[in-house]
């Protein structure tokens, strides 16, 4: 995991840096075909998503459906952004991901403590 997030974190620096217009999608785990154990996550989530000591990481690390994803990169494919967009959980959640990343030195700011 450890590497994944390096790679990652590497990857996302490489766009923000390069003037390329970008979407960032930033699915923490896709419910699917064949995976359909991870359902039984979701009380846990949602009782998380009620602690204030966790509802930031219960957000940013929830499960989000095939179909929410497919939506998501449909309406990323849909709506070309100018300039960088980072689409959290919570955005593919509920479809409102389609606001561009204005503050760049935000984003390096949030990329960095994600990874700390």
């Amino acid at each position: 995991m450890k590497e994944y997030i390096r790679v990652r974190e590497e990857c996302e620096e490489f766009l923000l840096n390069s003037g390329l217009n970008a979407t960032i999608i930033r699915p923490w785990y896709v419910l699917g075909p064949g995976h359909y154990w991870r359902y039984i996550l979701i009380p846990i989530y949602k009782l998380f998503e009620k602690l204030p000591s966790k509802v930031e990481s219960a957000k940013r690390l929830g499960l989000v459906t095939l179909k929410q994803m497919t939506q998501t990169l449909l309406d990323a494919v849909e709506n070309p952004v100018d300039g960088v967009r980072i689409i959290e959980v919570p955005g593919i959640r509920n479809n409102s991901s389609l606001k561009k990343v204005k503050d760049q030195d935000q984003v390096h700011k949030d990329l960095q403590g994600m990874f700390l």
